[in-house]
């Protein structure tokens, strides 16, 4: 696959392809992209347009910032999460989704999948799309037309609107491989309300290719978890006893072949154990979380709150100081 880096939207290639398209980077998008790409995908997110947050003064409401945190700093780290996710981050803006006229050499599925297009004059095409733009779906236009849009008056004027109804709860569209995550009415309204929406359609997204995969619907669901060796122990550190767990859960219906099943079986095994962290490995990763924060604050509050800890320290009764 040809990567697409990140730029003004020019590309190499005519033809760029991937697994999955994220429309936006807002919280809805951010999610959607982390989510997907730490599944395996190869996910592509656009990032320019009109964002919401650009109206917002501080946020002060969203989970983990105790005090709030401004929003460039939280646009930035949501940036960066998607690409440490692997998420391929692209500064163009994308114009319209279309069904591609083309399938490439690998496409064995009957339906044709979906052509993103951008103003910079990029082309991308991949089984999936995730729109995350809360303040227009028009790019999505070209796969269903006005059934997807909504018209009301106001003020005298005939408005509109993206129609919040056009995809189900879960993000999935009449269109197939199209999914809302936003706009989506009371549903992606606040950051952080965006943001579970976005990472509970993309999980909508993973459920539906694995079940496209052969898997039954109850052992398709993700669940993006790494575990403590704690969860490992006894029965559960043995493959046998998954064996016996995924079985349970096999409807007698289901119309895999045997070879099929275990493949399935020994794969979703596979991802278990691959979730598995010793505590090292949990300490490497909350150190290398720490210092990647410390990358976002401000150099000043940083040397600042160093002094301070240097002299409670200096003053501590173990260094021979003062208790205060």
């Amino acid at each position: 696959m040809s990567d697409a880096g990140e730029g003004n939207g020019e590309s190499e290639s005519p033809l760029e392809s991937a697994d999955a398209v994220v429309v936006g980077c807002g919280p809805a998008g951010a999610a959607a992209g982390v989510f997907l790409a730490r599944s395996g995908l190869d996910t592509v997110v656009f990032d320019r347009g009109t964002a919401s947050l650009d109206r917002c003064a501080f946020l002060g409401n969203y989970p983990g910032f105790p005090a709030g945190i401004d929003v460039g700093t939280f646009q930035t780290l949501l940036c960066e999460h998607a690409r440490e996710a692997g998420c391929r981050l692209v500064d163009d803006l994308v114009e319209s989704v279309e069904r591609a006229t083309e399938a490439s050499e690998s496409d064995e599925k009957a339906r044709l999948p979906l052509a993103v297009e951008t103003q910079g004059g990029r082309r991308v095409v991949a089984e999936r799309v995730v729109a995350a733009t809360r303040y227009t779906g028009e790019y999505c236009r070209p796969l269903d037309g006005d059934a997807m849009f909504e018209t009301h008056e106001h003020d005298g004027e005939e408005h509109e609107h993206f129609d919040p109804d056009y995809a189900d709860e879960d993000g999935r569209t009449p269109v197939e491989g199209l999914y809302v995550a936003s706009p989506s009415g009371q549903r992606d309204v606040q950051a952080v309300v965006a943001a579970g929406r976005g990472a509970h359609v993309a999980r909508t997204l993973l459920e539906d290719r694995r079940v496209e995969q052969g898997y039954p619907v109850d052992l398709a669901r993700h669940y993006d978890w790494l575990r403590p060796d704690s969860e490992f122990e006894g029965e559960w550190g043995e493959r046998e006893r998954w064996r016996e767990w995924f079985d349970e859960r096999v409807p007698e219906d289901h119309d895999a072949s045997a070879d099929r099943l275990d493949a399935l079986r020994e794969a979703y095994i596979d991802d278990a154990f691959d979730t598995r962290r010793s505590a090292d490995e949990v300490d490497d990763l909350t150190d290398r979380a720490h210092r990647r924060l410390l990358d976002h604050l401000d150099d000043d509050a940083v040397l600042e709150r160093a002094a301070e800890i240097e002299a409670e320290r200096d003053e501590s009764p173990a260094n021979g100081g003062e208790r205060r």
